[in-house]
């Protein structure tokens, strides 16, 4: 006989039996029910927030590691890619502007910015050998390392960033690995199209920016410089003979040994925005060892506030600089040359440097966009004008007046007489000619008469007129001649004395050449000084007839 306990027991097993078995058949038997709809909502934002984490990440690896430097030839080129919506290709060369090229249609454009020219590589170039042929191709293969080292580095940097960012973001590997070959699959993407779309010809057909906007005016389109590229690249074999021609110069010069009392001044002209010509002024002003540098304007094309940066090279020469304004020149050239430590701009003033003393004027005009007319009556007016202020300026001033700076020659013509030596620029040519001096009345000078019985006056030395080339090669108009223009300066050694003994003249071959000449002079009296003249107004001697009047 079972006890009370015993029987609650066994049907309490047997209930529970019971339900075990309903709970089972239920389960069998139950329908498929989906899941919530806002599962799936949040499925689907967390694909879609996890693809935007991904793309963000890619493009903070992107803009953090889309760029790289390459040498280029002798240039040292800074390559970047960067997300755009029309692709292309452009090209800046500070200070000039930009060039944009229509390379491909992909979403990536590719930024080549020629940061610098470096003249230790130039120099390889010059020792081995200067075949610009075998330089041009090394450039090209340079250009190809660069841009495919870019691409993998971007694409490299891209999922590096992307997977960075899903994972500390979500903190789940799959979600990382999902996001990695998403970005995987658009960076292929990208590639795939950016290849597909490349067009090499877009390379004859630039669109300008910047400054450049107006080169086409200045140098031709594309394919005419291109043409004669290869006409320039075979005068550079000639590099060789050149130095060796140069040697052989400066070892039959005339003997004129400059002492320690003697004043090197580097006169320049005529820059023009030739980044190469500041490489050449360094050169000349280190190996030369000058005092000072004076420069007759030009040093601009179009006197705009984006060329004031090319000025900035004045301060690396470490010694005092004078300079008047060129008629390219304009009152923001001025002021940017004039804010550097070592510069200083002489605009109908007078200043004394390293024991001489100079007097300098700007030229009146500013005509960036046009040549100047010598014939034109108005513009000749203004510039003798200015000549005749300044000869007043020097009349004035109670300590003689060594050397004279004015932009176009025909400033020089008043000055006749005043001062001993005139420096000018603005013809794009050399030439060294003497003014007659004029005897100029309603000033302080003296003026002395012959009478009856009297002896002549005596002799007075002319003014020596020295017209400098161009020393940035007339910069990218250089190129309009059949041959490019050289860049040209020149070494003054004054005496003691204050007086020009000798003078260096240097040229330095145009865009394409290599050809580097100098010759030294040795300034001998003026025997054939005239007698000075009465004049009320100075009577301008003629130019020499070999040199153009025409501006630039």
């Amino acid at each position: 006989m079972t006890s009370p306990f015993h029987r609650r027991a066994a049907v309490a097993a047997r209930r529970i039996q019971r339900r075990a078995i309903v709970m089972a058949a239920g389960r069998r038997h139950r329908p498929f029910r989906p899941a919530p709809r806002w599962k799936r909502v949040r499925q689907v934002l967390h694909g879609v927030l996890l693809a935007v984490v991904a793309l963000v990440g890619m493009l903070l690896g992107v803009a953090l590691g889309g760029h790289t430097t390459q040498d280029i030839g002798p240039f040292q080129a800074q390559l970047s890619l960067t997300p755009s919506l029309h692709g292309d290709t452009s090209v800046e060369i500070p200070p000039l502007g930009s060039l944009e090229l229509d390379s491909h249609d992909g979403p990536a454009h590719l930024q080549i910015r020629l940061e610098s020219l470096d003249e230790a590589r130039t120099r390889a170039v010059v020792a081995g050998g200067g075949n610009l042929e075998q330089v041009s191709h090394d450039a090209v293969d340079q250009l190809n390392l660069g841009v495919r080292r870019l691409a993998l580095q971007t694409a490299g940097s891209g999922l590096l960033g992307a997977m960075i960012l899903v994972g500390l973001a979500f903190r789940a590997r799959r979600d990382t690995a999902i996001a990695g070959l998403v970005v995987v699959a658009v960076l292929a993407s990208v590639g795939g199209a950016t290849a597909l779309s490349f067009k090499p010809a877009a390379i004859q057909e630039p669109t300008y920016r910047g400054l450049l906007v107006n080169a086409p005016a200045i140098i031709g389109d594309a394919r005419r410089i291109s043409d004669r590229y290869e006409e320039y690249r075979a005068q550079l074999q000639k590099i060789v003979l050149n130095v060796s021609k140069l040697y052989g110069t400066i070892s039959a010069l005339p003997v004129y040994e400059p002492n320690t009392s003697t004043t090197k001044v580097l006169h320049i002209s005529d820059m023009h925005l030739n980044p190469a010509a500041w490489g050449v002024v360094r050169t000349v002003a280190d190996q030369f060892s000058v005092d000072i540098v004076v420069d007759t304007g030009d040093i601009n094309d179009w006197g705009s506030e984006p060329e004031s940066s090319y000025v900035g090279e004045i301060s690396k020469l470490r010694v005092p600089y004078l300079y008047v304004r060129g008629n390219h020149d304009s009152a923001i050239t001025a002021a940017a040359v004039a804010k550097q430590p070592n510069a200083t701009v002489l605009d109908n003033s007078i200043v004394t440097v390293e024991g001489l003393t100079f007097a300098g004027i700007g030229d009146p005009r500013f005509t960036p966009d046009k040549s100047t007319d010598a014939t034109d009556a108005e513009q000749h007016a203004a510039v003798v004008s200015s000549g005749e202020r300044l000869a007043d300026k020097i009349l004035a001033n109670p300590k003689p007046v060594d050397v004279a700076l004015v932009h176009d020659p025909l400033a020089a013509q008043p000055l006749a007489g005043i001062c001993p030596l005139v420096l000018a620029g603005h013809r794009h040519a050399r030439s060294i000619t003497r003014l007659d001096p004029v005897t100029r009345l309603g000033t302080n000078v003296p003026v002395v008469l012959p009478s009856d019985g009297a002896s002549p006056p005596a002799q007075q030395e002319r003014t020596l007129l020295m017209v400098e080339g161009s020393t940035g090669g007339a910069g990218l108009r250089g190129l309009e001649s059949a041959k490019p223009l050289p860049l040209a300066l020149s070494i003054l050694y004054f005496d003691e004395d204050r007086h020009l003994s000798a003078y260096d003249d240097i040229q330095v071959g145009g865009t394409g050449l290599t050809e580097v000449s100098l010759q030294r002079h040795i300034v001998a009296a003026d025997k054939a000084a005239p007698a000075p003249s009465v004049s009320a107004v100075p009577t301008p001697s003629p130019v020499s007839p070999s040199v153009t009047t025409s501006g630039r």
